[in-house]
């Protein structure tokens, strides 16, 4: 009703923005003003006092059944009647039906319409489980947190100021051929393209917006040329607009377990106008399309970027530590950790970079010059908002343009890495270093030491701070040789790493062998434990509500970095495959000691072993056709025989040697081949992801289940 009642005022309403002549700014808050005025004659806003918030699964029909329910059980305490007892009896079971039918259909429905929001199904289920979230409040007032987020940076930035009083560059390093091509100029989107940005985007609505975003996206149709008018002209003039310039800071506890009342444990994250999102949008993905077609992305980036993920990274970083072990080498593995690094990026280094390093210029170089000026943001907790800031520096975590301008800021880094002849891998902020260790002198990190040196001053002139009190070390080798290597230490800013038994890398827990023994287990641990729930409400669930559940919190975990497990012993792997087993039972619905094998086979759920080698797999499939990162497209070769032979057109891969029964059997340039050479034909020449993804999973379900 909302919707049509606001289609009929906006409808005439918005012709007059398409002819608009004055400037951007004035066409974007005279926009928001007709969104906002009429939304209020609608929808006017009221504030209102409920003093008992009835559960929302309580309907029409069971409110009547209900008090049926209560009028025959008084008739029965009235008269003392068999009859009447009766009635109450029969109209109580109906009553209790009906309310379980009803809160299954609303649970139903909430977790289809989140399936894809893992938060929101974890407090879903929480509520379900009368085990409220872990609330990201404390006892601290707005204001507070503005002013605490305020002096943090500005404590950082001066503290980077003093250590190296020298006059800082805002121009980075360049390469020869940075001005090749440039990119000046944005292209207007169309409307047809437009929407298919809005419709793909998701709800999430910023306090700011005059509409929510579910209720634009309905009205799309009518706001959609408005909305274009708007984002067109911002694109060929190069001006954002400043309403598209302010955010609201939700503070968020970095991890569920902490303090809420300490400041320190919180993070601001930005929440932005709906339309400004799509604005960036429409940015980033000509800006993404430059830089991949002239390569402007540092390869050993994997942050924010198509066909990259933390899994692909991984299996780089670990295929390199495997082949080390297999040649009887140890590696030092150092995890870099950076202080507020997205907030305190220099915006003069930024536009710098832009221009040096990407080749952006003209009115798309005026055009993040515009973004990046005159930015506002303030906090926003509970009900209560603090004062406007200046945002002077840092790029907005939240934002669309955020972690790629992030990427772009951090592209000499890598040049200064290569120069040592030290490996690394980068995801956002997150940088690792590995590099062999000499067996002859055991303490020797001369040259990792001068890298880290080099890093931690480039990082300082360009207000980063290296945080060597949370960079973690480790060695990582075999067994036999470890000893050698106990005391063995990196030192920063006259600090000494001294390594650690275990770090955690992107989410997976590394350890001295690259075991994940450790990793596995605290798999397993939450795994079970989200098990433990979901069974507690598992007579509410239909079977398809439970099992988005379970993929939900169970199986994402099992598959999430699995290609590290492929080639485990299936000794190791053998908790993992437990929880399947569990999560198949209490989906199925049946006894603990009934075998596993016909369940799994019903559910088309492949045992964990075989999802390892799927995903080794999938990737080998997307290396081959340009789907993968180049670093990962360097370990898959094809076979070439030295002759001709009937092989040479088979699509085989070049297997690498590997010692029997060594680590470095289950690096991905050696598990990936073999694995490969062993499909049939069919898999090997499909056409599409799609088709080798159907193909290799039925192949891999008659191998488990006929």
């Amino acid at each position: 009703m909302t919707a049509t009642a606001l289609s009929e005022i906006l409808s005439p309403a918005t012709t007059n923005f398409l002819t608009y002549a004055g400037s951007i700014d004035n066409l974007t808050n005279e926009f928001n003003a007709t969104l906002l005025n009429a939304i209020d004659s609608v929808a006017p806003l009221r504030l209102k006092t409920r003093r008992r918030v009835p559960t929302p699964w309580f309907t029409d029909e069971t409110r009547t059944l209900k008090q049926l329910c209560r009028k025959h059980e008084r008739r029965w305490r009235l008269t003392k009647l068999e009859v009447f007892h009766q009635a109450w009896q029969d109209s109580l079971l109906k009553y209790k039906d009906a309310l379980i039918l009803a809160k299954t259909r609303y649970f139903s429905q909430v977790i289809n319409l989140n399936k894809n929001n893992p938060k929101h199904l974890f407090d879903t289920v929480a509520k379900l489980t009368l085990r409220q979230p872990t609330p990201d409040s404390s006892f601290h007032s707005a204001d507070e947190f503005m002013k605490f987020f305020a002096q943090k940076i500005e404590s950082i930035r001066d503290e980077i100021k003093n250590s190296i009083p020298i006059a800082r560059s805002s121009t980075p390093f360049t390469n020869a051929d940075d001005h090749a091509t440039t990119l000046s100029t944005f292209k207007n989107v169309s409307l047809e393209r437009l929407t298919q940005i809005v419709s793909a985007a998701k709800q999430t609505t910023c306090l700011l917006d005059p509409l929510p975003a579910k209720l634009l996206k309905e009205l799309f149709q009518i706001l959609g040329p408005s909305v274009l008018n708007i984002i067109n002209l911002s694109v060929s003039s190069g001006i954002v607009p400043t309403a598209f310039k302010t955010a609201i800071i939700k503070p968020l506890l970095k991890r569920p377990n902490l303090d809420p009342d300490c400041l320190s444990n919180y993070r601001p994250v930005s929440n932005l106008p709906f339309i400004a999102k799509l604005l960036e949008k429409v940015v980033a993905q000509q800006l993404i399309d430059y830089m991949v077609a002239n390569n402007r992305y540092d390869t050993f980036q994997s942050g924010f970027r198509a066909n990259h993920s933390t899994e692909t990274a991984l299996a780089k970083v670990t295929n390199d530590l495997l082949v080390a072990m297999d040649s009887n080498i140890s590696s030092v593995l150092l995890l870099l950790d950076l202080s507020a690094a997205f907030d305190t990026v220099d915006f003069d280094i930024l536009l710098g970079r832009l221009k040096s390093c990407v080749g952006i210029s003209g009115s798309a170089l005026g055009w993040f010059h515009s973004y990046l000026s005159n930015r506002t943001h303030r906090v926003v907790h509970g009900n209560a908002s603090s004062e406007l800031y200046n945002v002077t520096c840092g790029v907005p975590q939240g934002s669309v343009l955020g972690p790629i301008l992030f990427n772009i800021y951090m592209i000499p880094l890598g040049d200064i890495i290569r120069k040592y002849n030290i490996s690394f891998q980068c995801y956002a902020d997150d940088t690792q270093l590995y590099m062999p260790l000499s067996m002859t002198d055991p303490r020797d990190c001369c040259n990792l030491e001068k890298c880290l040196a080099e890093i931690k001053q480039w990082m300082s002139l360009n207000f980063l701070r290296l945080n060597p009190d949370k960079t973690e070390m480790l060695i990582i080798g075999p067994t036999r040789y470890q000893h050698l290597f106990k005391e063995t230490a990196i030192t920063i800013d006259n600090r000494t790493i001294t390594q650690s038994d275990t770090v955690t890398n992107l989410g997976v827990i590394f350890d001295q062998t690259l075991s994940f023994q450790k990793h596995i287990k605290n798999i397993t641990r939450i795994a079970f434990f989200h098990l433990r729930n979901i069974a507690k409400i598992r007579p509410i669930l239909s079977t398809g509500d439970a099992e988005t559940i379970i993929h939900a919190f169970v199986t994402s975990r099992l598959d999430y970095c699995n290609v590290l497990f492929s080639g485990l012993p299936k000794s190791r792997i053998k908790s993992l495959q437990l929880v399947q087993n569990a999560a198949a039972r209490l989906l199925s619905r049946t006894r603990k000691f009934d075998h596993i094998t016909p369940i799994l086979a019903n559910l088309h759920w492949l045992p964990v072993h075989l999802r390892c080698d799927f995903k080794v797999l999938l990737l080998t499939y997307k290396s081959l056709h340009g789907l993968a990162p180049a670093y990962l497209v360097d370990l898959v070769v094809p076979y070439v025989p030295s002759r001709n032979l009937r092989s040479q057109n088979a699509t085989l891969l070049a297997t690498p040697r590997a010692k029997k029964m060594s680590a470095g059997s289950r690096a991905f340039s050696i598990r990936a081949p073999e694995l490969w050479n062993a499909l049939p034909m069919d898999i090997r020449t499909a056409t599409s992801v799609e088709t080798f993804k159907t193909r290799l999973k039925t192949h891999f379900y008659d191998m488990a289940f006929n």
